[in-house]
């Protein structure tokens, strides 16, 4: 994303504030802000070269608060790169949801004790780690349709539920990020991944797979949580 057009409104003034955002290497972007007061733009134009107003004063310290945000933000995460690697294949027990982005983790945790609880009472076995496999993401809302699977062993006698089902998910070859964070932030890695991609003129589809190795419900250090990310390459 280069171009990112915000509205805040303040009172009874609405604020329009346009992020121009350009790389300049690997670790660091530029970034301009455009900021216009909609329902009072002519006034401002001439006032602000001779005074400093209300407008310019509030539009400096909304940026400046959002600076400050980040980079505490960033000091929370890391993403790293990892290049070209294929998906795992594995038969799953699966719970559909959709939503916004950032409730995504709390999806997870709500159905992650129903899940364990569905599946043990049938002595079923694990076989490796939860993953969500996102099937729609509207970057426009940032809303997704996602799939939060259990890769378990194949059974002749699976339990019914009526919130859980299963299927085969097919590993797919895959551009892969390693995130460690919060999980509700793990889509910082999917960006990151899209700006690689088109870095490296490779085709994607963007249904990110995302593999966890943490409990998010026994807490700790979120920087030493582990995730996995996979954005699908088109063939």
């Amino acid at each position: 994303l280069s171009n990112l057009t915000q509205q805040i409104r303040i009172k009874d003034s609405t604020f329009v504030y346009q992020w121009v955002l350009s790389s300049l290497n690997d670790s660091i972007s530029k970034v301009k802000v455009y900021i216009k007061d909609a329902d009072h733009s002519f006034a401002n134009k001439i006032s602000i070269p001779f005074s400093s107003t209300d407008f310019e004063k509030r539009a400096l310290k909304t940026v400046s608060d959002f600076t400050k945000k980040l980079l505490e933000h960033l000091k929370k995460i890391k993403v790293t790169i990892e290049g070209e690697s294929t998906t795992r294949s594995a038969y799953c027990a699966y719970i559909p949801m959709k939503g916004l982005q950032i409730e995504k983790a709390r999806g997870m945790m709500k159905n992650y004790s129903l899940l364990t609880s569905v599946l043990s009472a049938d002595y079923l076995k694990m076989n490796g780690t939860p993953f969500v496999e996102v099937t729609h993401w509207n970057i426009q809302n940032d809303s997704i349709h996602y799939n939060f699977c259990f890769p378990i062993i194949k059974s002749d006698s699976l339990p019914k539920h009526p919130l859980i089902q299963y299927k085969q998910y097919q590993g797919v070859k895959a551009l892969k990020a390693r995130y460690n964070g919060n999980y509700i932030t793990s889509d910082r890695a999917w960006y990151a991944l899209l700006d690689y991609a088109k870095k490296t003129n490779t085709t994607i589809e963007k249904t990110p797979m995302e593999v966890f190795y943490n409990n998010p419900n026994f807490g700790g250090d979120e920087l030493r949580w582990k995730a996995e990310i996979f954005m699908p390459i088109k063939n």
